[in-house]
């Protein structure tokens, strides 16, 4: 039966018992809920309230008789207000705590203020939340809420300082000892910390044979963590599924209006992701591959990598990445600036996700092959996933357009160079020149080596799936935010797959595929100079510059070099400006690749908005 009006009480004044491991199941099934009818009412929100109150049911039912503890209660606040509906795809795995109440991400009420910690643990344990491709999470959005609970830092202000890493680190460092400091009461219940205490508080409680785990995430604080999917140097960059307050995208500054937009993301990642958002771009990326990695065994269909790939050890490794991505620039004839009246960039449509679902990725131990061997494998039919030690002619004796870059970055135009490349780069060289290739044929490269793998497959295909997916999603609703969310997913999954430091944990160890990662950008180097290639011979126009998967060209009036397809890997229009007056005589008298890169930068800005 439902209490009274007044029989109800505050959730935080109960004690929650804790489910034993095999009632797990049944308390979440069974859980109290925070808009049970009320005196006959239909479910609502119950707004009445500092707290919301429960029905006594299972195993809350024991509180029929419980009162509250007035010695412990806390002034009346505000009722919380109730969020607009959202979708409920996180509900149930995680809560939003604010200062003026928690919610569910699709917004309904929970409680009123978690003033302590010891109401924090209290919340956790009642909400029993359940993962999804991460731990279930508990967001703390605002400074107000982080007072109440008493997390609060002052590292001082970046006018103060002339590099803003100073002031990340000692605040990262405050955070730290003020949350090891407060946190006691959590740790005296039973829950245990797994590593050092940050941005983000991973904790775990073990009861038997269970183990529950969760991440509480301090929203005013994310900016302490710095890595290459937050920041770069001086400015703060994308923080993950917050945004990036430079492109505009990070949450609202008001608490509810950030609560309400926070709770749309979780939702809509949950539910086009089917994950939780990770703590980086790059760990949501990894934690959908687990996702599939986990239904994949579960059902025996399908490609399953369990271990890492890293480099094997090379002769004549060269230092850097295996696979560069190109830059290059060229000072323009006068001619080609006759009649041009735009300069344009175009750029590959989400190239890096484009080729992670193409490839085909080897796993498993690799073998070393020597020379008759390995260059009897290159010949094989279908040339086996590896590394293969070649020598690339210069670049002067082969019949290439003097208007590109070299088809590879290793490449000297005055002198052969010795070098290893993965077999999308091998590939490559036997293409024509008219498709990006040199017209290779194999002996012309003298293999003396290679690294080949037992297995290999499109790995990455149903990952790459489900991110092309969600990406039409927010393109098709012109949701900016989630757009570039998506694309620091992707890139920056793919981007740490070279960094072994990212994946220690065992069952994260198989995220380390540097070659995974040198086959994506030699296929997508290869894809824009093929393109480039084409452009020339339709329209008899050359670039002036090209950086990764993006390519600069100055046009005339009515030639539109992007493609028509909107499918990923195309070239769509990413930059346009006027060729002006100033702008023809900055390229004409340019003594050097560096004039021209700066008259280019001068009228396209350097955002990495493009590519996603």
């Amino acid at each position: 039966m439902a209490l009274k009006k007044s029989e109800q009480f505050a959730l935080f004044d109960v004690d929650v018992p804790v489910p034993a491991p095999a009632d797990v199941q049944a308390h979440e099934a069974l859980q109290p809920s925070l808009f049970d009818v009320v005196e006959g009412k239909s479910a609502e929100p119950i707004t009445e309230l500092a707290d919301a109150t429960v029905e006594s049911t299972t195993n809350a039912a024991t509180v029929d008789d419980a009162e509250p503890d007035v010695s412990e209660t806390t002034p009346a606040a505000p009722p919380p207000i109730s969020l607009p509906p959202a979708g409920e795809s996180a509900d149930g795995h995680a809560v939003i705590v604010t200062a003026a109440g928690t919610y569910t991400p699709s917004g309904q009420v929970l409680t009123g203020p978690v003033d302590s910690v010891e109401k924090l643990d209290k919340l956790i344990r009642w909400a029993t939340l359940t993962p999804l491709g991460a731990p279930a999470q508990i967001w703390v959005v605002g400074i107000d809420a982080c007072e109440m609970l008493g997390w609060v830092i002052d590292p001082g202000s970046e006018d103060d300082v002339d590099d803003m890493e100073v002031l990340r680190t000692r605040a990262a460092q405050e955070l730290s000892g003020v949350l090891q400091a407060t946190l006691n009461p959590m740790l005296t219940a039973g829950w245990e910390l797994r590593g050092d205490p940050g941005h983000v508080v991973h904790l775990s409680r073990t009861t038997g044979k269970f183990t529950s785990m969760v991440d509480i995430v301090i929203e005013p604080y994310v900016w302490t963590y710095w890595n290459k999917d937050f920041g770069w140097g001086n400015r703060v960059g994308d923080m993950g599924i917050l945004g990036s307050p430079t492109a505009g995208t990070y949450l609202p500054d008001d608490d509810l209006s950030a609560a309400r937009e926070l709770g749309r993301r979780l939702a809509w990642c949950a539910q086009h992701l089917g994950v939780l958002p990770g703590p980086t771009p790059a760990r949501t990326g990894a934690a959908v591959v687990d996702k599939i990695k986990r239904e994949r065994t579960r059902s025996g269909k399908g490609i399953v990598v369990t271990a890492a790939g890293p480099v094997p050890p090379l002769d004549g490794e060269h230092r850097g990445d295996l696979e560069p991505a190109v830059g290059w620039t060229r000072v323009p004839d006068p001619e080609e600036l006759d009649g041009a009246a735009v300069l344009v960039s175009i750029d590959q449509r989400a190239a890096y996700l484009a080729s992670a679902g193409m490839l085909e990725f080897g796993y498993g131990k690799p073998r070393h092959l020597r020379a008759e061997v390995a260059r009897a494998a290159a010949e094989e039919a279908k040339t086996p996933f590896g590394l293969w030690h070649v020598t690339l002619p210069a670049g002067n004796m082969l019949a290439l357009p003097d208007k590109m870059p070299l088809p590879h970055p290793h490449m000297l135009a005055d002198q052969p160079v010795q070098t290893w490349v993965t077999t999308v780069s091998l590939d490559a060289f036997c293409a024509p020149v008219a498709d990006g290739g040199i017209g290779a044929e194999l002996d012309d490269l003298d293999i003396t080596e290679a690294w080949v793998y037992p297995e290999q497959g499109r790995a990455l295909d149903k990952w790459a799936k489900i991110l092309r997916e969600a990406r039409k999603v927010a393109v098709d609703t012109d949701d900016a935010a989630m757009k570039r969310f998506l694309g620091s997913c992707y890139k920056g999954y793919i981007g740490r797959m070279v960094n072994p430091d990212m994946w220690t944990a065992k069952q994260m160890q198989h995220h380390h595929q540097p070659l995974w990662r040198a086959a994506i950008i030699a296929h997508c180097r290869w894809r824009g100079r093929r393109v480039a290639m084409r452009i020339a011979r339709e329209t008899g126009r050359w670039p002036l510059r090209t950086v990764t998967d993006s390519w600069v060209y100055p046009l005339p009036d009515g030639i539109d070099i992007a493609d028509g397809s909107d499918a990923l890997g195309k070239m769509t229009l990413e930059k346009r400006a006027a060729l002006t007056d100033d702008l023809v005589t900055a390229l004409t008298v340019a003594r050097d690749t560096h004039e021209i890169n700066l008259a280019i930068k001068a009228v396209f800005t350097d955002e990495d908005e493009g590519n996603y």
